[in-house]
């Protein structure tokens, strides 16, 4: 099952998955590693990236945390998804 893309950035790609889990969280790719990170303090729930992906990865959801949590609502009542601004 493919995820929804929610932002796009340096080559790493977040995106959730409608109906999934809580905590409330994100997966994040970058190359051939990812890893799945909570709304709420960015705890890594699994996998892993290098250094500096988890570095970009971490400022980019803290200027988005609200975007972030407003998506996971939309994707527990079904509704679309919208897209987060790059880290620029």
């Amino acid at each position: 099952m493919t995820m929804p893309e929610i932002s796009r950035f340096f080559g790493i790609v977040v995106a959730m998955f409608y109906n999934d889990h809580a905590p409330p969280h994100f997966h994040a790719r970058y190359g051939d590693d990812e890893v799945v990170m909570t709304i709420a303090d960015f705890d890594v729930q699994g996998g892993r990236l290098s250094r500096r992906a988890m570095g970009l990865l971490i400022e980019w959801a803290i200027d988005h945390r609200d975007e972030l949590q407003a998506n996971w609502v939309h994707a527990r009542n079904g509704e679309p998804m919208k897209p987060i601004a790059p880290l620029e």
